[in-house]
């Protein structure tokens, strides 16, 4: 069951992060990453209620759109569930943010689901840095 209302707990989200062998993130760094993104979606099994799958979006609401913390849990239906969430993560964006650029921060998993979807890898060579708040 594809989610946008919802904010999925901490803990679940830790949870999928660590079997996806991201990141975790403190629930004070997860309040902060809602409070300043634009929109989140969730997968969430219908059976279990389970998070099976997440990404959220920030924007500064003029040019850019970035996506963020793209994962789905692995198993034979990790590779579909991370097409629902690209494909609908950009039908949002195009809907409410038209003409934004778009960028992803997400695992290797996502390359062959985001170039199936347009995406581009360091598109006319630009790089992109990261810098860990503590």
């Amino acid at each position: 069951m594809l989610e946008s209302q919802q904010t999925p707990n901490p803990a679940d989200l830790n949870k999928l992060l660590s079997r996806c062998r991201e990141a975790t993130h403190t629930p004070k760094q997860w309040v902060l990453a809602f409070e300043r993104s634009v929109w989140h979606l969730s997968i969430f099994e219908q059976a279990t209620g389970n998070l099976a799958g997440f990404v959220r979006a920030t924007s500064d609401h003029g040019l850019n759109a970035n996506l963020w913390d793209l994962v789905a849990q692995p198993g034979e239906l990790q590779e579909h569930l991370l097409a629902v969430l690209v494909d609908q993560a950009i039908d949002t964006l195009c809907r409410t943010l038209p003409g934004c650029s778009i960028s992803v921060l997400a695992p290797a998993i996502t390359l062959k689901t985001l170039k199936a979807q347009g995406f581009i890898i360091d598109p006319d060579g630009i790089r992109a840095m990261t810098y860990r708040l503590r």
